[in-house]
């Protein structure tokens, strides 16, 4: 049994690592850490954890190292930066949830700062070479000897896994994608500001950062790796009045002579093996996978235009977040895959 660590307990990303952990055969919580809410046991900010985890919220001032083999970081941009020195020199592996650890340069971070308006100094420039980007089902060797797990945003999950197998066999005739994104409202997290409270939510539908959105960077990092062509992605992100899930719907250019039949067997050749990839020739839906660390993906080819559409669907706080991060512990302590994490969507 290995022990695991939560700074920044009390969010929306850090109840789901606990509701999580609970159900892994190999993992326990050591220690739940946060400011807001410290000296609180976690079944009072969340009752319905009462009887299945009442451990008390403690302050980072309080944190313990010792016996903790793996650390996740559910914290905002630029918390985890100021942290990762003193696990990093204890030898505990990181997993972290922000935009900190997501690049290998500082030049990289610097254009995803600015994107979302913050301070472009990274403050542990030092740590950068260390990182793996945290998508499993293109990077799962590296991740599986990683010091520092750089947990992919939820966007960028939804785009980049229905992507890959687009770019990876040639498919992509043109090097601009089109990316349509919608996302639930628990995407902004727990403190998520006046433009999403009920009033100003409901029966509403807006984009934001249209083309300059901060996922973008790690979306074309990874598209273009080890390729010299310059693939370029337009992402009209949206917020709409859902709890959780994306939908993403992205529109590609293909070489001739591909249809749907062909372009599904070649997604489903690409994703033999990855366990929380599922292919369908249905529309998905956002249910399909509520409370699941599945991706759904339905690649379709227009006859009409020519162009090939693909549609991915994820729980933005299972797979888009907490899920994909316990997928990256799993791969990095030896465990199983899918431990923890081999559970149906719930519905309705």
């Amino acid at each position: 049994m290995k022990n695991a660590s939560i700074i920044g307990a009390t969010g929306f990303g850090g109840l789901g690592l606990i509701e999580i952990i609970l159900r892994h055969p190999h993992l326990k919580i050591k220690q739940l850490i946060a400011r807001k809410d410290a000296g609180r046991p976690i079944s009072e900010v969340y009752p319905h954890l009462k009887g299945f985890c009442d451990m008390p919220v403690q302050t980072p001032e309080e944190t313990a190292y010792d016996g903790v083999d793996i650390a996740f970081f559910s914290t905002p941009d630029r918390a985890g930066m100021t942290m990762i020195n003193e696990f990093f020199d204890r030898g505990i592996r990181v997993i972290d949830f922000s935009g900190d650890f997501r690049f290998h340069s500082v030049e990289e971070y610097s254009v995803y700062a600015r994107n979302k308006g913050m301070d472009d100094r990274h403050l542990a420039p030092e740590r950068l070479p260390e990182t793996v980007y945290g998508l499993p089902e293109k990077y799962a060797d590296k991740i599986k000897t990683a010091r520092i797990v750089g947990n992919s945003g939820c966007f960028a999950i939804a785009m980049t896994l229905g992507l890959l197998p687009a770019v990876e066999s040639g498919l992509l005739s043109s090097g601009t994608i089109v990316c349509d994104g919608k996302s639930g409202v628990s995407g902004a997290g727990k403190s998520s500001g006046e433009a999403n409270l009920y009033p100003q939510r409901h029966e509403n539908v807006n984009t934001y950062r249209e083309g300059k959105h901060q996922h973008l960077v790690e979306v074309e990092n990874v598209l273009n790796d080890g390729r010299a062509s310059g693939i370029k992605v337009l992402f009209v992100p949206q917020v709409i009045p859902l709890n959780r899930g994306i939908l993403m719907t992205s529109y590609l250019d293909i070489q001739n002579g591909h249809d749907t039949a062909s372009v599904l067997k070649l997604y489903r050749d690409f994703y033999r093996g990855k366990p929380f990839v599922v292919i369908t020739d249905k529309s998905p839906n956002t249910a399909d996978v509520r409370g699941s660390n599945r991706c759904l993906i339905r690649p379709l080819v227009d006859e009409r235009t020519g162009k090939l559409l693909v549609v991915s669907a994820i729980d933005n706080l299972v797979k888009g977040q907490a899920g994909n991060a316990v997928q990256c512990a799993n791969l990095m302590l030896g465990f199983d895959e899918t431990a923890g994490l081999n559970v149906p969507a719930f519905y309705p």
